[in-house]
């Protein structure tokens, strides 16, 4: 039987709340850095079980948590998850608590490693978001960087004003109420495979609450709007989004990327990528990989006189 290549615990976080939590560890020294990872909308860290072992193996550890109100977080049934928890039930208050609470965790398990905050779709956009709270500069000045993957600034195809507006005022009445939010699964990769078992995973469900919707949307637009002026000008950035993801707007990332007075940044487009360039077929994980890995590589301390991250066969 093949051992796991992560272990996994359930850690108590904002709130007395139980995570479900896995760590990746490089399966030989020095570990190089690590990377607190943050899960996109409806999704748990298990969807990332074929790409986090990629980084441990190139020395780059990964500390991923299912979020608050999704995943094991929220749905677990042997008894580990908070009784509190429930699918959907979060907020964008509390995701910026979670993520601190994420990065300070991480610190503490790898002491001394530099440390990145990454995160993909609702994830990637929550990422910037806390790298744009002026309330977290101290602890921004510890993080040797931010990674964002398709980030969930702007729908491709946004919701109606009307209906936005709507859904904000009965957030307020009924914030854990859970509404339809579907997501065609054709848009997120061109691996059938992937898509068809994004629709018959059992901890995804095609809905959200009206809480956690009103501020996924309300706050990527802060970011697009005004928030991109808070980017710490010393914290290096890399976004990077498919220019055919129907899902994520990439002409939005453009423009918050453009925007950021950030004095080391960098923007990746995969052409013709939809929205999972993480389950993306032809080798296109495999050079998502080396972005990654390129861009952790670049902003290590003193990486001129590092050995270089070695290249893992894939």
């Amino acid at each position: 039987m093949s051992q796991k290549p992560y272990t996994e615990a359930w850690l108590t976080g904002p709130r007395s709340t139980q995570f479900y939590t896995r760590s990746y560890i490089p399966p030989s020294n020095p570990i190089r850095a690590v990377v607190a990872f943050v899960h996109g909308f409806a999704e748990h860290v298990g969807r990332y079980g074929h790409l986090h072992p990629l980084l441990a193996q190139r020395g780059i550890a990964v500390f991923a948590y299912d979020q608050r109100g999704f995943g094991l977080t929220a749905q677990d049934t042997s008894g580990k998850k908070s009784k509190d928890s429930a699918y959907g039930k979060t907020c964008w208050n509390d995701q910026m608590k979670d993520i601190q609470w994420a990065l300070e965790h991480t610190k503490k398990q790898f002491a001394d490693v530099p440390l990145f905050l990454m995160g993909h779709s609702m994830g990637g956009a929550e990422s910037l978001g806390f790298a744009t709270d002026p309330e977290h500069k101290d602890l921004l000045t510890q993080i040797a960087g931010v990674i964002a993957t398709g980030p969930l600034i702007a729908q491709t195809t946004p919701a109606p004003s009307l209906m936005k507006w709507v859904g904000g005022k009965a957030s307020i009445l009924f914030p854990n109420a859970l509404v339809p939010a579907a997501v065609n699964a054709g848009d997120l990769s061109h691996d059938e495979d992937f898509n068809s078992a994004y629709l018959k995973d059992p901890l995804i469900q095609q809905a959200g609450s009206l809480k956690g919707l009103a501020d996924m949307l309300s706050k990527g637009e802060e970011l697009r709007d005004h928030r991109h002026k808070n980017w710490p000008p010393a914290l290096p950035v890399l976004i990077v989004h498919g220019t055919d993801d129907k899902v994520t707007c990439p002409k939005t990332s453009r423009g918050f990327f453009d925007a950021i007075p950030a004095a080391k940044k960098r923007y990746e487009s995969f052409e013709g990528g939809y929205h999972e360039l993480q389950n993306e077929p032809n080798g296109v994980k495999e050079k998502l990989v080396e972005v990654i890995v390129n861009f952790v590589e670049e902003h290590l301390p003193s990486s001129s006189s590092s050995p270089p991250i070695q290249k893992a066969s894939l």
